[in-house]
């Protein structure tokens, strides 16, 4: 985790509280960096994350799959000759009064 301090100087024991603080508030995030501003009795603080890589799960031919690399030809066929629908657009609602 990068500390970047900004302000007032800080003892490090205070730093150190700082970072425990955003750990233990963000438990499953991962801090990148974490920006203290320091004004006389004020802190200000601000965490970057680390982007979390996912995986994307979609249901095909009533499978949970993520990639098709475990698919016969069978199976890809149907995903090539599925009908991909698209998101109606909302109806434009005027008010009058």
């Amino acid at each position: 985790m990068r500390i970047r301090v900004f302000g007032d100087p800080l003892p490090e024991e205070e730093i150190e509280e700082y970072k425990k603080y955003v750990r233990d508030k963000h438990p499953d995030m991962k801090i990148a960096e974490l920006v203290i501003e320091a004004d006389g009795e004020y802190v200000d603080l601000t965490c970057y994350t680390e982007a979390v890589p996912f995986e994307r799960i979609r249901r095909i031919t009533g499978y949970l799959v993520g990639t098709l690399d475990r698919f016969n030809d069978a199976k890809r066929a149907e995903v090539g000759d599925r009908v991909k629908h698209d998101i109606a657009p909302e109806p434009n609602i005027e008010q009058t009064m």
